[in-house]
C-alpha cells in the first residue's frame, strides 16, 4: 500500500506533464490557426482562356489572392444555386460568369436529381464548394497551369479535389433510388457513366470529373478521404439524407426516390397453400374415398337385394333390382294422374305426327316443293353474309369490361401501334473479347460481331426501302410508321440496338486507338449506351456519337437484345428489331396502307436468306392471314372427313337382302337427300342470321355442320331403320304405315331436338361473343333440321319406299327389275344388338362391374375438373408450318420484357390543385399512395404483381421541366410563345420566377398554362425533359389546351409465357388500378382509373371463364331437363336420369382435358355445349324407349329399348362420325387437332359409351316404373290387329 508521500509525489508529476501538454497544445493550436488563415485563400478566380478538351468551354484563371465580393447579380445568381451555403460576406471565389458557367453545366443533373431535394443538395454542395468556396485552398490544390497570354493571365488546367469520404457516401446515399420517369430507370444510371447496379460514391464522382464524359473541361483528381492529407482537410460539408427536409422547407424525398423513406420492402402476400390431405392432393383423396364408400354401399346394397330376393318374390317396384314376375295389366288403382296425363300428352304428339307424317307420304311433291322453297328464300340471306375474323370481335363482348376500356384508349391517345418484329440469332458460334484500356476483357456474343452488325444493318435497310402497292399509290415505311418528333424529326421509330450507331456503317465503323489500345470503337459505343445511358446524346468518346435513336427518343436495352441473364447485354445471343407502324380506327385508306406494307414484309423476310443470320419475324397482320391460310388449307381436310361420313351415310341406310337386288334395296339417293337436308338447314341458320346482320364466325362455319350432321344423320337412321323393321299391316296403305312410324319416332326426335334447340338458345345468354354466336345458329339450324326431316325427309323417304316396291334402281329409277318377293329380315348391327350386345351388357354380372368402371370414371373426373389449364397458347392458333411458330418460340426464349401497361386516369380529374397532384405524382410531396408510388411499389414485387418497371411519369418530369432553375421552360417575352432552351435569346425568359411561389409546383391556370409548351418541347442537350417525343399522346389536352382531360402512365409488364402468366398479369393490374382509384378518392366519381394492355381484351374471358362454363352447361342441363319431363310424358325421373346421364359426360369430358392436355377456352367452352347438345341424341332415344316399353321388368325394357334404338343410334351418330374425326387428324392446324379432333373424338366415345353401355345398365337399377297409362294404350293400339303378337315379344 502506497505511502501518503508517494501518492502526493505521484499527483504533483502528473499536474507537471497536464501542464508542459497544455502548453504544448495552445501553441500548436496557435501555429495551425495560422497556417489555416494563411492557406484560406482563392486557388481560382474568373474564367480564361478556351479549354484544349472542349473548345466551347474554358479554363478557369489561376488566383491565389483572397476571395472577391460578388455583384447584385452574382449575389442573387449564388442564392439561386447554392441557396444553403452561408458566405457571409458574399465574398468568394467565382464571379458571375463563372456562376453562369455552374448554372448551364448542372442543367441536366438538375432535371433529373432536383426530385430528391436532399439529393441534389448535396450534389451541389460538391459543386458550389468546387467553383466558389471562400476556402478552397484546404480541399482543392490546383496541380497543372498553362499560360494564357490573351488575358495576360495563367490557366487552371488540373486540380486534385480532396473529398471527405463520408461526403461522398452520404450524396450518393440520398441520390442513389432518384428515379428517371420517362426513362423508367434511375438517374444514376444517366449520370454515373455505368448502370446504376454498379455505380458508387467514388466511381460517380470519378466519372463526373473525368475529361472523357464530355463536359468537363480540364481535369479534376478527386482524392478520398476521413482524414487531413498532405495539410489539405478534405471537404465534409453538412449532408442531408434523402429521409430529412432542408432549411428552406422543402420537404424529405419521396419513396420512389428514397427507399430509406418506404419502410420495410413490400412484400407480396404469400401464396396460398395447397390444398390437401394426408399430404396428397386433397380432391384426389376425397374422391379417392367417396368412390370407395360408393363401392362398399352398391356392394352391400346389391348383396342384400340379392339375399331378399331369394326369400321373396317381389315386382318392380319394390327392389330396384328386376324380378320375374309378369306385369298385371288389369291393375287400375296404380295409375296416377301423372301417369294420365303423361300418356295423353304421349298420345297427342303420336296422333298429331302420325297424321302429319300420313300427309307429307300422301303429298310429297308439294310438301318437297314448299320445303325447297322456304330453303332457297332462307338461304338468299348468305348473299349479306359477313365473316368475323377480327381476333377482338371474336373473343371479347363489346360490353366487356376490356373491350370498352380498349374503346376509351383508342378514342383518346388513339390505338395502339401496330407492331413489326424481328427476333435475329445466328449459328455462329465463336466468341469474340473486347479488351478495355482498364478492367478485365469483355466476352462479346457471336451476334454481336461486327460484320454480323453489318449483316443485320443492310437487312434493316432493305427493310425501310420496301416499297409496296396500294390502289396505285406508293407505299414505304416513312408513309406509315411512327414519328415521335414530326415535323422537327421525320425519322422513323426503328428500336434496333443499331439506332445506338445512328443506323449508319460510317458510325458502325468509328474506330480510336494506338499500336497498344483500341481506344474507341463499336465495343466501347455500345457498352456505354447499354450500361450507362441509352438516353446520351453524346457517349463522351472520341467521336462524340449519341446512343439517343435517330427518331429522337431512346433505345432501351431490354427493347432490342435478348438471351442474356442479369445486365450482362455482350452476352446477348439475339438481337430484336421492332418497327412500330401507326395504327388507325376508321381511316380504312390508312389501314389499308399500312396492311400492304405489311404484306410486303412479310413477303420480304419469307424470302430472304442468309446462311450467317437467323430471322424469326412477326407484322401486326401475320396472325391474322395465317389463320386465313390455315383455314383455307384445312378445307380439303374437311371435305375429306365429311365426304366420307356422307358415303357411309349413303351406304348405312340401305338394307341390301340380296346380291341382285343391291341397287334396289341401297337407300343412295335418300341418304344424299338427307344430307342435303342437313346442308340446307346450316343454309338456312346463316341466312336467317345473316338477313338479321349478326356476322358469322369462323367457329360457326367449322363446328355447326358437324353438329347438325350429328343430330341429322341420327334421325335419318332412326326413321329409316324403324321403317325398315316394321311390317305394314292389312288393309294398311304406304302413307298410312310411314305416318304411324313416325309417330312412334318423331316424338322422340322432337324431344332431342327441342332440348338442344332450348339449350342452345339459352347459352347464346353467354357473354363470350363466340359462344354466343354458335349458340344461335346452333339452336335454329337444329330446329330448321328437325322440321326439315319431319317433312321433307318423310316425303321422299315415301317416294323412295315406292321405287323400291316396284323394283326400281336406286339412282337410276326409270330402270326396272323384274318382279321377285324378298323375305324381310333383321339387320346385321340390329340383329347383333338384340341377340348379342344388349343381353350381355344386361347380365347380372356385368351390370355391376359397367357401374363400377363408370362411377370411378366420373370420380377421377371430378378429382382432376380443376386442374384443367385455362387460355390459349398462340402456337396453337397457328399451322404446323406457320414462321410465326418460330416467332413465338424466340419470342419466349429471348425476350426480356413483356408488353406496355398503361394506367388510365379517365378524363374529369383534376390536376390542378396541390391535393390533386399529390395523389398522382411521385417526387417530394407527393402522397406514398400515389398513383405513381403504387406503381413503383407494386414494381419492386414483379414476380408477384407481373409489373416490371417504374411508370414514366408526365407529370413529375412536367414538375421538373416546369422549375425556373432549370433552363427549360422558357418563353419569348415579347409574344409569348416556348422559347426551346437551345435557342440563344435574350428575350426568352424564365416561365417561372425564381422566388418561393415560382419554385413551387404550378397550380391552377399556371399549371395548364405551361403545359402545351412541355408537350410540344423536344428534348436536346440542354434539356432532356423535353415531353414530345415521351408524353405528346400521353395527355389530352382540351378547351384549347386549357384544360387537362385523359392521361395515361406507361410501365411493362413481366415476360410473360403463358396464358396463366397473362391472365395474372391483367388480374394484377386490374386490382392496383382498383386500389389507386379508392387513394385517389374516385370510389363515387364517374372517372376512374383503369389499366389497359394491348392483350386484355383477349384474356379477360379468362378471368370468368369458370363461371361462364359453368352457368352454360347447368343452363343447359336446365333446359334438357325441363323439355325432358313435359316430352317424356312429365316422368320427372326419366328427365332427371338422362340429365344425370349427360351431366356425367361433360364431366368426363373435363377428365378427358386434362389428360389430353386440352386447355379451357372459348373454342372449348364452344364444344362443351355441343357436346351437351349430342349428347341428348345418345341418351334421349334411348330413355324414351324405355319409357314406353310395356314389358314386364326394369332389365327387359333397358334391353328393348337398347335393341331398337341402340343400333340407330350407335350407326347414326357414332360409326357416322368415326370416321369423320380420325380424318381431322391429319389437319396441319393445331387448333384442330387438339380441339376438333381430341374433342370430337371424345364427345363421340363417351356419348357411345355412356348412352349405349351405361344408361341401359342405370336404368334396369333405377328406371322409372311402368307408365300403367301408357301400356293401356298400347294395348287398346295393338289389340285386333296384325301387330297384337308384339305385347307378348
Amino acid at each position: 500500500m502506497a505511502t501518503p508521500q508517494q501518492v502526493c509525489s505521484h499527483i504533483s508529476v502528473v499536474l507537471l506533464y497536464k501542464n508542459v501538454l497544455l502548453k504544448s497544445f495552445l501553441s500548436s493550436h496557435v501555429l495551425w490557426s495560422s497556417l489555416q488563415a494563411w492557406a484560406q485563400h482563392c486557388i481560382w478566380y474568373g474564367e480564361c482562356g478556351n479549354s484544349t478538351i472542349l473548345p466551347e468551354k474554358k479554363y478557369n484563371c489561376n488566383y491565389t489572392g483572397p476571395p472577391q465580393p460578388l455583384p447584385k447579380e452574382g449575389q442573387d445568381l449564388l442564392k439561386e444555386l447554392c441557396p444553403g451555403l452561408a458566405y457571409g460576406s458574399q465574398s468568394v471565389c467565382c464571379d458571375t460568369q463563372q456562376l453562369n458557367t455552374l448554372k448551364g453545366n448542372i442543367q441536366l443533373p438538375l432535371q433529373y436529381l432536383s426530385r430528391c431535394p436532399a439529393c441534389f443538395f448535396n450534389f451541389m454542395t460538391l459543386f458550389c464548394e468546387l467553383t466558389c468556396s471562400p476556402y478552397q485552398s484546404l480541399f482543392l490544390n490546383a496541380t497543372e497551369f498553362s499560360p494564357d497570354p490573351a488575358h495576360n493571365s495563367t490557366n487552371v488546367v488540373k486540380l486534385s479535389y480532396y473529398i471527405n469520404q463520408t461526403f461522398a457516401d452520404a450524396m450518393y446515399e440520398a441520390c442513389m433510388d432518384v428515379q428517371a420517369p420517362s426513362s423508367n430507370v434511375k438517374a444514376l444510371g444517366l449520370l454515373c457513366g455505368r448502370d446504376s447496379s454498379t455505380c458508387t460514391p467514388t466511381n460517380w464522382i470519378q466519372y463526373m470529373f473525368n475529361t472523357d464524359n464530355g463536359q468537363v473541361p480540364f481535369a479534376i483528381d478527386p482524392v478520398f478521404s476521413g482524414a487531413p492529407v498532405s495539410w489539405m482537410t478534405p471537404m465534409s460539408n453538412e449532408t442531408f439524407g434523402c429521409t430529412e427536409s432542408l432549411d428552406d422547407g422543402s420537404g424529405p424525398c419521396s419513396c420512389q426516390d428514397c427507399s430509406q423513406a418506404c419502410g420495410p420492402a413490400p412484400a407480396p402476400p404469400p401464396l396460398p397453400p395447397p390444398w390437401t390431405l394426408l399430404g396428397l392432393d386433397a380432391m384426389n383423396v376425397i374422391m379417392a374415398f367417396s368412390y370407395a364408400g360408393f363401392l362398399v354401399v352398391f356392394v352391400g346394397a346389391l348383396l342384400g337385394a340379392w339375399c331378399y330376393r331369394k326369400r321373396t318374390i317381389t315386382s318392380e317396384y319394390g327392389p330396384i333390382q328386376d324380378s320375374n314376375q309378369p306385369l298385371s295389366l288389369n291393375n287400375e288403382s296404380i295409375k296416377s294422374c301423372s301417369d294420365l296425363l303423361g300418356e295423353r300428352f304421349e298420345s297427342a304428339l303420336r296422333e298429331l305426327f302420325s297424321r302429319w307424317g300420313s300427309f307429307c307420304a300422301r303429298r310429297p311433291l308439294l310438301v318437297i316443293l314448299v320445303s325447297v322453297v322456304l330453303v332457297t328464300a332462307c338461304s338468299t340471306g348468305l348473299a349479306y353474309m359477313r365473316v368475323t375474323t377480327d381476333p377482338v370481335d371474336l373473343w371479347s363482348a363489346p360490353g366487356s369490361r376490356a373491350r370498352q376500356e380498349k374503346d376509351y384508349f383508342d378514342q383518346h391517345f388513339g390505338p395502339f401501334f401496330r407492331t413489326e418484329q424481328l427476333i435475329i440469332t445466328t449459328p455462329w458460334t465463336n466468341w469474340t473479347s473486347f479488351e478495355p484500356t482498364s478492367g478485365p476483357p469483355i466476352p462479346f456474343s457471336p451476334i454481336l460481331t461486327l460484320d454480323l452488325l453489318f449483316q443485320v444493318l443492310d437487312l434493316q435497310t432493305a427493310i425501310e426501302d420496301l416499297e409496296a402497292d396500294y390502289n396505285g399509290e406508293k407505299v414505304t415505311l416513312e408513309d406509315i410508321c411512327m414519328s415521335p418528333l414530326a415535323p422537327y424529326n421525320n425519322n422513323c421509330t426503328i428500336l434496333s440496338v443499331l439506332n445506338y450507331f445512328q443506323n449508319s456503317r460510317e458510325v458502325l465503323n468509328h474506330t480510336f486507338g494506338d499500336e497498344f489500345y483500341t481506344y474507341f470503337d463499336y465495343h466501347t459505343h455500345f457498352l456505354y449506351c447499354v450500361r450507362y445511358s441509352p438516353v446520351a446524346l453524346d457517349d463522351t468518346g472520341h467521336f462524340h456519337d449519341p446512343c439517343m435513336g435517330t427518331f429522337g427518343g431512346p433505345v432501351f436495352p431490354w427493347l432490342v437484345l435478348g438471351g442474356y441473364e442479369g445486365t450482362a447485354y455482350s452476352n446477348a445471343t439475339a438481337l430484336v428489331i421492332t418497327f412500330p407502324v401507326n395504327n388507325y380506327l376508321k381511316d380504312t385508306d390508312k389501314l389499308g396502307k399500312a396492311r400492304a406494307w405489311e404484306k410486303e414484309f412479310v413477303e420480304f423476310l419469307k424470302n430472304y436468306s442468309n446462311p450467317n443470320i437467323t430471322v424469326a419475324f412477326n407484322s401486326e397482320r401475320s396472325i391474322e392471314d395465317e389463320i386465313d391460310r390455315e383455314s383455307n388449307s384445312d378445307i380439303s381436310t374437311i371435305v375429306v372427313s365429311y365426304a366420307i361420313m356422307f358415303i357411309y351415310v349413303s351406304v348405312a341406310l340401305g338394307r341390301i337382302y340380296s346380291f341382285p337386288r343391291i341397287l334396289v334395296d341401297s337407300k343412295i339417293s335418300l341418304g344424299i337427300a338427307g344430307i342435303l337436308i342437313v346442308l340446307s338447314s346450316v343454309a338456312c341458320s346463316l341466312g336467317i342470321f345473316s338477313y338479321a346482320g349478326i356476322p358469322l364466325t369462323l367457329i360457326v362455319i367449322e363446328v355447326i355442320p358437324f353438329l347438325v350432321l350429328a343430330v341429322g344423320v341420327d334421325n335419318i337412321f332412326i326413321i329409316v331403320q324403324t321403317f325398315q323393321r316394321d311390317e305394314r299391316m292389312q288393309h294398311e296403305e304406304l302413307h298410312q304405315q310411314i305416318g304411324r312410324i313416325l309417330g312412334d319416332v318423331a316424338p322422340g326426335m322432337f324431344l332431342s331436338s327441342l332440348s338442344e334447340t332450348v339449350a342452345f338458345f339459352l347459352g347464346a345468354m353467354s357473354n363470350m361473343p363466340a359462344v354466343r354466336t354458335f349458340s344461335l345458329f346452333a339452336g335454329l339450324a337444329v330446329l330448321i333440321d328437325f322440321l326439315l326431316q319431319i317433312s321433307c325427309f318423310v316425303s321422299l323417304l315415301g317416294l323412295d319406299v315406292q321405287r323400291q316396291e316396284r323394283n326400281r334402281l336406286d339412282i337410276l329409277c326409270c330402270v326396272k327389275l323384274s318382279d321377285a318377293s324378298e323375305e324381310k329380315t333383321d339387320g346385321v348391327l340390329f340383329y347383333f344388338f338384340k341377340k348379342m350386345y344388349a343381353p350381355f351388357v344386361l347380365k347380372d354380372w356385368v351390370r355391376p362391374l359397367v357401374v363400377a368402371v363408370f362411377v370411378g370414371m366420373l370420380s377421377f373426373s371430378v378429382a382432376v375438373v380443376d386442374k384443367v389449364d385455362v387460355g390459349l397458347d398462340q402456337q396453337l392458333s397457328m399451322p404446323d408450318d406457320s414462321y410465326v411458330l418460330d416467332y413465338f418460340g424466340n419470342l419466349s426464349a429471348y425476350l426480356h420484357t413483356g408488353p406496355p401497361v398503361y394506367f388510365v386516369v379517365e378524363d374529369g380529374y383534376d390536376y390542378r390543385t396541390s391535393d390533386g397532384q399529390n395523389r398522382v405524382c411521385g417526387g417530394v410531396g407527393c402522397n406514398n399512395d400515389s398513383l405513381v408510388q403504387q406503381i413503383y411499389t407494386a414494381s419492386l414485387m414483379s414476380d408477384y404483381s407481373k409489373i416490371s418497371t417504374t411508370p414514366s411519369s408526365w407529370l413529375d418530369d412536367y414538375f421538373d421541366w416546369v422549375k425556373p432553375q432549370s433552363s427549360c421552360c422558357r418563353y419569348y417575352n415579347a409574344t409569348g410563345t416556348f422559347c426551346n432552351a437551345s435557342v440563344v435569346d435574350d428575350s426568352c425568359v424564365h416561365c417561372r420566377p425564381m422566388t418561393p411561389d415560382g419554385k413551387r409546383r404550378p397550380n391552377g391556370t399556371d399549371f395548364t398554362r405551361f403545359l402545351p409548351m412541355f408537350l410540344s418541347d423536344n428534348p436536346n442537350i440542354k434539356c432532356g425533359k423535353g415531353g414530345h417525343a415521351a408524353y405528346s399522346a400521353a395527355v389530352q389536352l382540351k378547351d384549347n389546351g386549357t384544360a387537362v382531360g385523359a392521361t395515361h402512365f406507361m410501365s411493362y409488364h413481366t415476360i410473360l409465357n403463358t396464358s396463366a402468366d397473362s391472365i395474372s398479369a391483367m388480374k394484377m393490374a386490374r386490382q392496383l388500378a382498383h386500389n389507386i382509384s379508392l387513394s385517389m378518392g374516385l370510389a363515387n366519381r364517374t372517372y376512374h382509373v383503369f389499366p389497359y394492355s394491348v392483350f386484355y381484351v383477349f384474356y379477360e374471358q379468362y378471368l370468368t371463364i369458370a363461371h361462364d362454363t359453368a352457368l352454360n352447361l347447368g343452363v343447359s342441363l336446365a333446359a334438357i331437363f325441363v323439355v325432358s319431363t313435359v316430352l317424356l310424358g312429365f316422368e320427372l325421373w326419366s328427365a332427371a336420369l338422362v340429365s344425370l346421364t349427360i351431366a356425367m359426360i361433360l364431366v368426363n369430358m373435363f377428365g378427358v382435358m386434362w389428360l389430353w392436355s386440352i386447355s379451357l377456352n372459348a373454342v372449348s367452352l364452344v364444344n362443351l355445349v355441343m357436346s351437351c347438345g349430342i349428347s341428348v341424341e345418345f341418351c334421349s332415344h334411348i330413355v324414351r324407349g324405355f319409357s314406353v316399353s310395356t314389358k314386364a321388368t326394369r332389365v327387359e325394357r333397358a334391353q328393348e329399348a337398347l335393341s331398337h334404338m341402340g343400333s340407330s343410334v350407335f350407326s347414326g351418330i357414332t360409326l357416322t362420325k368415326f370416321g369423320g374425326i380420325l380424318i381431322l387428324a391429319l389437319s396441319k392446324s393445331q387448333i384442330f387437332q387438339v380441339f376438333y379432333f381430341r374433342m370430337y373424338l371424345a364427345i363421340v366415345l363417351l356419348g357411345a359409351l355412356h348412352g349405349l353401355v351405361f344408361l341401359p345398365v342405370l336404368l334396369s337399377y333405377a328406371g322409372p316404373s311402368v307408365n300403367q297409362a301408357k301400356v293401356k294404350a298400347a294395348q287398346r293400339r295393338l289389340v285386333g290387329t296384325e301387330r297384337e303378337h308384339l305385347l307378348n315379344q
